[in-house]
């Protein structure tokens, strides 16, 4: 059996909106990670992960989330590539969000869960 999931916590570096894209709702939204170790000057370090966000679940989050929330993402990783102008084969890396959980906010809304 072969799994695909990834799983981030982190806080939001900016507000969410959401946009169309072939008649699709959709919404990009990037987590400040810290990870769980020291660098060599004892501090965290921070990784800032971009994630796709489709449908239901993308609504919501730009309805109940805003920069500085904390939140938890269970993510699918998929690859696409596509030639450049020098003729190379290119591979970039999406992460595309399978479902979010609000954990902390600093808004008054009330927080759930979302899965699709």
């Amino acid at each position: 059996m072969i799994i695909n999931q990834l799983f981030l916590v982190g806080r939001l570096t900016k507000t969410p909106e959401i946009r169309t894209v072939q008649g699709k709702k959709n919404c990009q939204i990037t987590l400040a990670v810290k990870r769980p170790f020291k660098n060599v000057d004892g501090l965290y370090d921070t990784d800032f992960i971009t994630c796709t966000v489709w449908h239901v679940i993308a609504q919501r989050v730009c309805e109940f989330c805003q920069k500085g929330d904390l939140i938890s993402v269970k993510a699918r990783v998929q690859n696409n590539n596509y030639v450049d102008k020098e003729d190379n084969k290119v591979y970039t890396y999406e992460f595309i969000a399978e479902s979010v959980s609000f954990m902390q906010s600093n808004s008054k809304k009330e927080l759930t869960n979302l899965e699709e």
